[in-house]
């Protein structure tokens, strides 16, 4: 999907720049959180899954983490 860009008037520009910082901070703030909630499962589901028993939710739990990880990433 490609962008076109539009010449924003000057009186309008402190709120465009507002609005452009506010996004990027969310946006900074949803990967940071990404990234942590996506390290904690792969570290959870790993020690899950050493023992045989919790191998089944541990093993998924995992691969949840790394995905989680990856998507934090890039």
């Amino acid at each position: 999907m490609s962008e076109t860009k539009r010449r924003i008037p000057w009186v309008l520009w402190p709120f465009y720049a507002v609005w452009r910082l506010v996004g990027f901070i969310l946006e900074a703030t949803g990967r940071l959180l990404c990234g942590l909630l996506g390290i904690t499962l792969l570290v959870v589901g790993v020690a899950v899954s050493l023992t045989l028993v919790g191998a089944p939710l541990g093993i998924p739990l995992a691969l949840l983490g790394l995905l989680l990880l990856l998507r934090a990433l890039f």
